[in-house]
């Protein structure tokens, strides 16, 4: 079982994770934005996985250092369950349409640090900059020390482009963890990511 439990405290937040990639039960998700919980239950939800999360942020300032550092411990805990790699697919794609939007996501958990953020969100969506889900995606990467390509191809309503977007982010993820059909052992012809 592909299971991490992470706890960061800081100055300006307190989080406890919980993370498993091979249970698809519905954990409890408190972010201190009701947004930001509904992206976090779609990206469960859509992955098949079971995330847990408490944090209590200094969101009376705003939601900056909540998101982020929710990124640092959801992108550790990604790297802490794949632990070695061997026998994953290590790479995973999805394209997830929401309404008008359309969104595709590409991953690589290869143990480098690659982020491109191709999604142009206009101005705030639940209370959120919606410059700041840039920022998330790209801790996310950084810490699970993986590529992440992130595009948004169209779409008018900040809340179905984010949809899409953590959808898409779900599935890839679900592909790249999986059993590997082609490959035995590590997925790299190095014999270690």
């Amino acid at each position: 079982m592909r299971f991490s439990k992470i706890s960061r405290k800081t100055n300006e937040t307190k989080i406890e994770l919980s993370l498993n990639l091979d249970e698809a039960s519905r954990g409890k998700i408190d972010s201190g934005s009701a947004f930001l919980d509904h992206m976090l239950d779609l990206f469960q939800v859509h992955g098949g996985f079971s995330l847990n999360l408490l944090c209590k942020g200094d969101i009376e300032i705003d939601m900056h250092h909540s998101i982020e550092d929710i990124g640092i411990v959801l992108g550790q805990a990604l790297m802490e369950c794949l632990g070695d790699k061997k026998g994953i697919e290590r790479y995973g794609f999805y394209f997830v349409p929401m309404d008008e939007a359309l969104a595709r996501v590409c991953v690589d958990f290869c143990n480098r640090i690659g982020f491109v953020w191709n999604a142009k969100l206009s101005s705030s969506v639940g209370g959120i900059d919606a410059s700041l889900f840039e920022h998330f995606f790209k801790s996310i990467a950084e810490n699970a020390r993986m590529n992440l390509h992130v595009e948004l191809f169209y779409g008018t309503d900040n809340h179905h482009c984010l949809e899409a977007i953590f959808k898409a982010f779900a599935r890839a993820v679900a592909m790249a963890k999986s059993p590997s059909t082609q490959v035995q052992g590590v997925p790299s012809t190095k014999g270690v990511l």
